[in-house]
């Protein structure tokens, strides 16, 4: 699972709000400086800039986010019953503070939707026979 995560321009093949995703330094893993352009309600809007800032293959992945959005996501995996347990979290803030705070709040539920279903296109994906 841990190749297909860190597969940074094949994220987009399975998270549905993503259009794209490129590598903007020669660094892969911790330190990584990459380019997303989000998917806003289907519409690529959005250029979100991240950095690496965790990376403890196959356990953990962090990423800051540095651009319009603001915050941090991790990635965890742990062995679980027989096969792997993948969290994932995200802390995002939008500016300004109180109008973006409540944007965030109104689109939370289309995004724990786009995580779900991230979650699921990355299982089929993972499970897939070779």
């Amino acid at each position: 699972m841990w190749a297909v995560l860190t597969d940074w321009e094949r994220q987009a093949d399975w998270m549905p709000d993503v259009a794209w995703i490129h590598v903007t330094g020669s660094e892969r893993a911790l330190g990584a400086a990459l380019q997303a352009r989000t998917k806003v309600m289907g519409l690529p809007l959005v250029t979100d800039h991240l950095a690496v800032d965790g990376w403890e293959p196959p356990r953990r992945l962090g990423v800051v986010h540095e651009g319009l959005v603001r915050g941090r996501g991790d990635w965890v995996l742990e062995p679980f019953s027989g096969g792997t347990r993948f969290t994932w979290t995200e802390e995002l803030r939008l500016p300004p503070p109180v109008v973006g705070s409540l944007a965030l709040w109104l689109y939370a539920p289309v995004q724990r939707w786009m995580l779900r279903r991230s979650i699921r296109n990355l299982r089929a994906l993972v499970e897939r026979p070779p």
